[in-house]
């Protein structure tokens, strides 16, 4: 594996233990303003960042490559509200995406296509978290004056969090039976 592609999926192993992180702290402040649905629905994100994260860990693995942990920055503990928590999330999103997209156009510079065909599964699953991101935080902005909204909005993300985490590690067939 080249160099500069191997240097790629370390950042990217590294901010996805970092995104775990990140949401674990927007799951404890929605857990802390009683929005318990949206608690939920980010730790179940977090659970799904440290799964990605392992696929490049044992991906590094696989092709013999040197794994080189970094240390995570601290996340923010707070937000001004519920829509500025999923805003951040959504421009969270936004940024691995930009990053994943970076080690693809790496791996086409360097002909590594066994690398790329891998990365082929997060490109697809970023458009997915993406989505999902932007919609909850338009849905935010909607209700973001509206407490009953808000209270329908947080039953809603709760029911996604239990649905999400059924799927954990079923993508792609892992984890099928």
């Amino acid at each position: 594996m080249h160099k500069q592609v191997l240097e790629g999926l370390n950042k990217q192993l590294n901010m996805e233990f970092s995104s775990a992180y990140v949401y674990l702290a927007m799951s404890s402040y929605f857990e802390e303003i009683d929005l318990e649905g949206f608690s939920a629905w980010f730790k179940v994100k977090a659970h799904e960042e440290m799964f990605h994260a392992m696929k490049i860990y044992d991906y590094i693995g696989d092709r013999r490559g040197k794994r080189s942990m970094t240390a995570i920055d601290l996340p923010a503990k707070s937000w001004k509200s519920p829509v500025a928590a999923a805003e951040d999330a959504f421009k969270h999103e936004c940024k691995v995406s930009a990053s994943i997209h970076s080690i693809v156009e790496t791996c086409r510079q360097h002909k590594d296509h066994s690398t790329e065909a891998f990365l082929h599964w997060f490109v697809m699953e970023q458009i997915e978290e993406e989505t999902q991101a932007d919609r909850i935080f338009q849905k935010a902005k909607m209700v973001a004056d509206n407490p009953s909204g808000m209270f329908m909005l947080d039953n809603y993300m709760l029911e996604r969090a239990n649905a999400d985490a059924a799927n954990i590690g079923k993508e792609e067939g892992e984890g099928a039976e």
